[in-house]
């Protein structure tokens, strides 16, 4: 009698074709690459909006990649996950031996792969603009980078296992449109006037953003972002486990 491959055989299969079907959807790599890659570029070479003190680039290109965790975490992985409920994909691969718990892990890799690859892209572009990230900025910035990834994913399994699928299509683009202008990640909270720039800083978009730029400018843990990030982390997570439906 055959019996199921090793739990790691079968999470890294399943997370290779997840990263695969993501990278293939035309869509997908429209919101996850080449947007914020337009992104970079504009807000680098255009002279408005004031970004604050110091350099664009260096403010920017931070932000652009805060805006590409936001765009693979939250915004593919809620689409690819609202359409595989729906079309009962989610449900047959729970009953599986890979299990709901393996599908899960697979996901969360499958988008951190993703996510390479977009530091990879917008890096260069960012050095071919004039963007000179010190080395000891990677701690600080890994770190935000994986308690960001916690948070928008724990968002997208909300959204997609709550909503039917076009609801979760549409909603999740909004979304990803509000946050890139009013969310504090390409524009820095800190520029725009009160009370909305206290407001913004309680957001999740805009704490990645402002940890992502500490993370290379001061080679820092801010406070404020690093704990507005846990607690979204710790209640997305928990709602998405609890609220969650693996079919309609």
């Amino acid at each position: 009698m055959s019996r199921p491959a090793p739990t790691a055989a079968r999470v890294r299969a399943q997370a290779t074709f997840d990263t695969l079907t993501f990278l293939r959807n035309g869509e997908q790599t429209l919101v996850s690459i080449v947007l914020p890659a337009l992104a970079l570029v504009g807000g680098v070479l255009a002279p408005w909006p004031d970004l604050g003190p110091g350099r664009r680039v260096d403010v920017v290109v931070p932000g652009v990649l805060a805006l590409a965790v936001l765009s693979s975490a939250f915004t593919g992985q809620a689409i690819q996950t609202g359409f595989d409920r729906r079309y009962g994909v989610l449900r047959l691969l729970g009953a599986s031996p890979l299990g709901k718990g393996g599908l899960v892990l697979a996901r969360v890799i499958a988008v951190m792969v993703v996510q390479v690859i977009q530091f990879a892209v917008l890096s260069v572009v960012g050095l071919l603009l004039g963007w000179r990230p010190d080395v000891v900025g990677v701690l600080p910035f890994v770190v935000f980078w994986l308690l960001g990834t916690a948070t928008f994913v724990g968002f997208a399994l909300l959204f997609a296992g709550t909503l039917r699928a076009e609801a979760t299509l549409a909603l999740a683009n909004l979304v990803w449109v509000l946050m890139l202008g009013l969310g504090g990640i390409l524009i820095p909270g800190s520029t725009l006037p009160e009370p909305w720039s206290r407001l913004v800083s309680y957001l999740p978009s805009a704490a990645l953003g402002d940890g992502f730029r500490s993370a290379f400018e001061h080679h820092g843990l801010p406070l404020q972002p690093l704990l507005v990030l846990l607690v979204w982390a710790a209640v997305l997570c928990a709602a998405a486990a609890r609220f969650f439906r693996w079919s309609d």
